[in-house]
């Protein structure tokens, strides 16, 4: 049966080709029918298209390798973005220690007696972790709220394995009615580790100095009780005995877990000048 291929390019298509094929039927009739062919085009050329004006799809990577890529991706984004922060807050702690530093806030020696009765000196902390509280035996409410306060933040910290322990402290400002003995008394009432610094007017004061700390006795009731006005603040110290940090009443005792927490992670010994003390 004889083929006849006669070409008929389709418009828009040059790279396919439409071939009409007829051939012969009985009774001395033919058929015609059309046949469209495609090929790829010569190199060089764009790529075909098809009749919608859509290029052929062409297959990608698998799905597998797809979601293998976005998690590499993903990863390594998320480790910048972690090494930014860390590198941020650690540029934060430093400004704010070079701050502190810059107020020579506690930056001096004391002498005073334990409720032990035991001489301590400023030296005996070094290398410990210290949170520091000024107040009075007498203090109707503040210095129990914040001697609690800075008791709970000591023990949030003693529950994290692997944290250096931290030494609760406090200094009275009032030598006058805490010896010794009413130290004793009155701590027993917060964190078993807490020691209380005591010692005569003129050591308690310069020991309150040394860390601008406010203190005045109000006026004498007909029992001759009275109230000491003074700063309310905790104090964060360092192994080196830097001073680093203070918490107002308004800190709570997770706020200053916390913030003790970042300083142990962010802390970096002080430099040693040619005496081989820290350089304060």
């Amino acid at each position: 049966m004889p083929l006849r291929l006669p070409h008929s390019p389709t418009p828009g298509l040059p790279h396919a080709v439409t071939h009409r094929v007829t051939h012969s039927l009985p009774h001395g009739t033919t058929n015609t029918v059309p046949l469209r062919l495609t090929h790829s085009p010569p190199p060089g050329q764009p790529p075909r298209r098809t009749l919608w004006g859509r290029a052929p799809r062409e297959r990608g990577l698998p799905l597998w390798q797809r979601l293998l890529v976005a998690g590499a991706v993903a990863g390594a984004a998320g480790a910048l973005w972690l090494s930014l922060r860390g590198q941020k807050e650690r540029e934060r702690q430093a400004r704010r220690r070079a701050e502190l530093r810059a107020l020579a806030v506690g930056q001096g020696e004391f002498r005073l007696r334990d409720q032990e009765g035991r001489p301590r000196r400023k030296a005996d902390f070094r290398g410990s972790w210290v949170l520091l509280y000024f107040g009075f035996t007498h203090c109707p409410d503040v210095c129990p709220e914040e001697l609690g306060k800075l008791s709970q933040a000591v023990e949030l910290l003693e529950r994290e394995p692997g944290l250096p322990p931290v030494q609760p402290l406090f200094i009275t400002v009032d030598p006058e009615r805490d010896d010794a003995a009413a130290l004793g008394r009155y701590l027993r009432d917060f964190h078993p580790r807490l020691l209380g610094l005591t010692g005569t007017p003129e050591e308690v004061r310069a020991a309150g100095k040394a860390y601008r700390v406010y203190a005045s006795p109000g006026p004498r009731d007909e029992d001759g009780d009275y109230i000491v006005d003074h700063s309310v603040l905790i104090y964060l110290l360092g192994p080196d005995g830097l001073f680093l940090d203070c918490y107002g009443r308004g800190k709570s005792a997770q706020d200053i877990a916390r913030s003790v927490r970042r300083h142990m992670g962010s802390y970096r010994p002080l430099p040693r000048d040619d005496d081989g003390h820290d350089g304060q």
